[in-house]
């Protein structure tokens, strides 16, 4: 029996006709296609609410200078991301970490590089009011700025129909988190998980295999490949650079030092540049940094290219027509000026 389960095994890694590459089934069990939708038992999705958190997303007088909105360092024609180590904001300012792309993510088991907040609506709350980043001096001034418009007013009230006071923070980041988790980009991988064997060429299949060769599904399995758990940056090697300390920042506890969510890899090839400080400009040298300091080996050039090949597999198409901007509001009088002081 073992000397049959170890022939088929064989046989399932040899070539199909034609010396075309083969992915072994059981290398699929860790993966999954992409939902059409994130959806959230918190925040069922209603047409109305989305439509309002697609405007928010866009609102740049949700900042403080009027300079900047969500998509400012999330841009929705950029794959999610402004390609900058770390996102300028208020003032110029500048935070330490990389601003991680939007597609996709409200899928994940947690927001932000160190997990602090639990989802994509109270993620949403943050930036706003971030002296770095919109630099809005607190939830009352958002408010009234939104109240100073009179569309807002009844978008929010057909976007939360019944509530006596719609126009709240609270709702503010729940019609953001709806727009987010409708910001889903499938890809030929997910046609090939859905049964197209075509929809891979025979070099992404092989960079596949290299890829689960070498234990990189250890940290990025499931539909997201990624966005599923925390890891300790340098697992098998010390970091370098140590001065931020991930999710230990968070919790102070020492177990936690150095672990960071994992990314996910969906559109990876143009998300650049990488980890959690963005120090880092290239796909390959990330590659050759992972293997090296998560799993203690060391990869060739052309096993890193073959991995690469795979990866731009990932990369989805995105929803143009949904992620149209949008006409914003006028500002009245009552609407706060742009404020560049501190």
């Amino acid at each position: 029996m073992r000397y049959i389960a170890g022939l088929i095994a064989v046989m399932a890694l040899v070539s199909a006709p034609g010396g075309a590459e083969e992915i072994p089934a059981a290398r699929l069990k860790l993966f999954k296609p992409l939902p059409p939708v994130m959806e959230s038992a918190s925040n069922p999705l209603t047409d109305a609410k989305v439509e309002l958190g697609r405007i928010l997303y866009y609102e740049n007088r949700l900042s403080k200078s009027h300079q900047f909105s969500c998509n400012s360092c999330h841009l929705l024609d950029k794959y999610g991301v402004d390609n900058e180590a770390t996102s300028p904001g208020h003032k110029g300012l500048r935070g330490d970490r990389n601003s991680p792309t939007v597609y996709n993510a409200a899928g994940h088991f947690v927001q932000f590089w160190d997990g602090r907040a639990v989802d994509v609506e109270e993620q949403a709350k943050g930036p706003v009011l971030n002296p770095v980043e919109m630099a809005m001096p607190d939830e009352a001034t958002v408010i009234a700025t939104l109240k100073s418009m009179p569309e807002y007013p009844e978008l929010f009230r057909k976007a939360f129909p019944g509530e006596a006071e719609p126009i709240n923070y609270e709702n503010f980041a729940k019609a953001v988190g709806a727009f987010e988790r409708k910001l889903v980009t499938p890809s030929r991988w997910d046609k090939f998980l859905e049964g197209d064997r075509n929809a891979l060429t025979a070099e992404e299949k092989a960079g596949f295999n290299k890829f689960m060769a070498t234990g990189c599904a250890t940290c990025h399995p499931g539909a997201y490949l990624g966005g599923t758990s925390y890891q300790k940056l340098g697992a098998k090697k010390a970091w370098p650079n140590q001065k931020d300390t991930g999710r230990h920042q968070v919790t102070k506890a020492g177990k936690d030092r150095m672990f960071f969510k994992t990314p996910s890899l969906r559109n990876i090839e143009k998300t650049a540049p990488y980890l959690h400080d963005g120090s880092v400009a290239s796909l390959e040298e990330t590659i050759h940094l992972m293997a090296e300091y998560q799993l203690a080996k060391k990869l060739s050039d052309a096993e890193v290219a073959s991995i690469v090949t795979w990866l731009k597999s990932l990369t989805g198409e995105l929803p143009l027509d949904f992620i149209r901007k949008p006409e914003l509001p006028a500002s009245t009088a009552q609407t706060p000026k742009p404020d560049l002081t501190e």
